[in-house]
């Protein structure tokens, strides 16, 4: 399978959406509750792309993943830390598009000159029906490691979920 990746552009934000639609109506991977519309992503693409990075990944012409980095903290100091986000369409899970949205994403990081990767990911034990471990994993073979964990701080299908930081150093700290 032929992955090109490319920055994302708002004429994405229709594809961009119907990949996220299923993660917030059946999962609670994104504690959204409703899903934005294609207004709104248009939206979240333009004002990511003043500052970080919006990618897409293509196959055969297809929108199938996209990923992103926003800040971490608003306050200066933390300019050098991010937080991502990855997402691949259902269809497409488990063939590699994760990992190369990832690794494009840290390329670009590197060049603005980020150092710290973060991740906030959705945690219950054991897993359930609306979310599994998958995403602790995936982070975890990309060189994450686990730094915090908030109990019960998120309510989604009538039940709480933990959320577990994970973060990755992908520069000096000089």
């Amino acid at each position: 399978m032929d992955i090109i990746i490319r920055d994302a552009k708002v004429t994405d934000a229709k594809a961009i959406q119907t990949i996220y639609t299923p993660y917030v109506e059946t999962t609670a991977i994104t504690f959204e509750y409703n899903v934005p519309s294609e207004e709104e992503f248009c939206r979240r693409i333009e004002t990511v792309q003043q500052k970080y990075p919006w990618i897409v990944a293509m196959v055969n012409g297809k929108v199938v993943g996209y990923a992103y980095a926003s800040a971490f903290k608003p306050r200066d100091a933390y300019q050098w830390a991010i937080e991502t986000s990855i997402y691949v369409d259902n269809n497409n899970k488990r063939s590699g598009i994760g990992r190369q949205l990832h690794e494009a994403l840290e390329q670009r990081l590197k060049m603005q000159g980020i150092l710290n990767m973060n991740a906030c990911i959705s945690f219950i034990e054991p897993e359930d029906e609306y979310l599994s471990q998958d995403s602790v994993r995936f982070h975890e073979r990309l060189g994450y490691q686990k730094v915090a964990h908030f109990h019960q701080c998120g309510k989604k299908f009538n039940r709480w979920y933990d959320i577990i930081w994970m973060e990755k150093m992908i520069g000096e700290h000089l």
